[in-house]
């Protein structure tokens, strides 16, 4: 649901700010270096289990309300105003995207379309079948990647933020992107 007092926010796919961008690609640079794809896996799981946990804390009846929250690192400014439902969206539209980059990449393809965060916000008018399907895409996603024996591919195809990844750069990325929604929906919750 739209408020009629919607805030002005930056366009979406704006992106970081530039000093904010430039930790975030060394810290994620550290996290694909140093872990591991079953630690990747782990934190995805877990993040998952926990939006699981922070649903119930909302009613049916006020995931659909849209909230402003102070922007938080990694998170664009055009995201700050949404409901737990267009969060909940958010997450299936990229993890489905995340799965079919990581299925192409394992195949030797890059998709042709360029990467744009603009292209994965979510719209307002959801209902609740947004969470079966989100949790659907997290399913699509791990049983993916669970299919693949090496993540390490030669074919690329490149983040808006981080530059070209291989299959096991994207799937790093899901662990830390479910992190970041998960702050998301629990700020939402906490300020309806």
């Amino acid at each position: 649901m739209n408020s009629p007092n919607a805030p002005t926010l930056a366009a979406p796919g704006a992106g970081l700010p530039a000093p904010e961008l430039w930790i975030a690609r060394g810290l994620f640079a550290l996290k694909r270096r140093f872990g591991s794809r079953e630690a990747f896996t782990a934190r995805f799981e877990q993040e998952r289990a926990t939006i699981r946990q922070l649903l119930p804390t909302c009613g049916p009846a006020r995931r659909g309300e849209q909230v402003l929250i102070p922007r938080l690192c990694g998170l664009e400014d055009s995201s700050r105003f949404w409901s737990v439902w267009m969060t909940l969206e958010h997450l299936r539209i990229t993890n489905t995207v995340f799965a079919t980059v990581i299925q192409s990449l394992v195949h030797g393809q890059v998709p042709t379309k360029k990467a744009s965060t603009a292209d994965v916000k979510p719209r307002a008018d959801l209902t609740a079948d947004v969470e079966a399907a989100y949790e659907a895409s997290c399913d699509e996603l791990l049983t993916t990647v669970a299919a693949i024996s090496d993540l390490k591919t030669a074919a690329k195809y490149a983040h808006p933020w981080f530059g070209p990844l291989d299959a096991a750069g994207w799937h790093a990325l899901t662990a830390t992107h479910m992190a970041i929604h998960r702050t998301q929906i629990a700020r939402i919750v906490a300020g309806l």
